[in-house]
């Protein structure tokens, strides 16, 4: 009879096990997926950011230099006039690209996705983005060679009988390159947008007697709203990082914070600690835009509220 009971009595504890043995199945498969990733992003971000990050609590870091003591020097010495210059002036920089490239991509992305003939879209937004297959260092120095006093620009100005206009080394050439250069990016997030926008809304409200800019604010720009904010964090994220359009296009005056880490680490000043400080700075202001759109872009307006 004892024979009979005990597998009975062992059922429990089978049904335990293979319960247990379910979850663990259930959170190793994930991580089994995950852990490829996981470590390329811990070798390739996490700890790089964590070196920058003694670094920059290193005063006075030269190559070759061993640490000595730690402490916030570097971080002091931003919070002076010239350094908080370049930081206001990277984030104008930023902003007013995406400005510029929302401005100008918002109607581009809207007519190729609702207007073009639908057999020729796909065509015209490859043309579009064809630039993106070109190395930026040679986009930059095309516009060189549009913008120089001896270039393209000023040939036609010259010819047409315009006063000619030196624009190279200038916030203007900075603000030209920059928006060249990430326009694609805005079209594209903004096209795959508004390619999702429900026209039923659009017909609609016309039907209830909104003229077309009404329809546009009030119904169009809301359905939108998360791309416009996605393809805004990816210009100012790229452009306020960006150092070769400012290098090429920019004079001494157009001083950005890229530019100002490739001095400290590769140029004459040869400071790492302070540059490792100003990289840190940068990836504090990558960070807080993202935050931003995190904390205000999934939110859903209501539509004709």
């Amino acid at each position: 009879m004892d024979r009979g009971i005990k597998p009975t009595a062992a059922l429990p504890k089978a049904i335990s096990l293979a319960a247990v043995g379910q979850r663990v199945r259930a959170i190793a498969r994930p991580l089994g997926l995950l852990g490829p990733a996981g470590v390329w992003l811990l070798m390739l971000v996490v700890l790089p950011t964590l070196l920058i990050g003694e670094l920059s609590l290193v005063p006075g870091l030269r190559p070759g230099q061993a640490i000595e003591s730690y402490g916030l020097l570097n971080y002091l010495r931003i919070l002076e006039p010239t350094y908080l210059q370049v930081l206001r002036r990277s984030a104008t920089f930023a902003t007013g690209t995406t400005l510029l490239c929302l401005t100008l991509g918002f109607p581009v992305a809207y007519w190729l996705a609702l207007m073009a003939p639908k057999r020729w879209r796909n065509l015209l937004l490859v043309l579009f983005i064809l630039p993106l297959w070109t190395s930026s260092l040679l986009r930059t120095y095309a516009w060189i060679t549009l913008l120089r006093p001896s270039g393209v620009i000023n040939l036609v100005l010259s010819t047409v009988g315009l006063p000619t206009q030196d624009l190279m080394n200038t916030h203007w050439a900075v603000y030209i390159g920059m928006t060249y250069s990430f326009l694609p990016y805005m079209v594209l997030i903004l096209y795959a947008s508004l390619e999702k926008l429900d026209l039923q809304l659009l017909e609609a409200a016309a039907d209830l007697g909104a003229n077309p800019r009404i329809a546009f604010w009030r119904v169009t720009v809301p359905q939108t709203l998360p791309g416009i904010a996605a393809g805004c964090l990816l210009v100012f994220v790229t452009s306020l990082g960006d150092f070769v359009v400012p290098t090429l296009l920019g004079g001494p005056t157009s001083m950005t914070i890229s530019r100002l880490i490739y001095n400290q680490f590769l140029g004459v000043a040869r400071n790492w600690g302070f540059g490792s400080a100003l990289s840190m700075v940068l990836i504090l202001m990558v960070s807080l835009a993202i935050a931003l759109l995190l904390r205000y872009g999934d939110r859903n307006p209501e539509i004709y509220s």
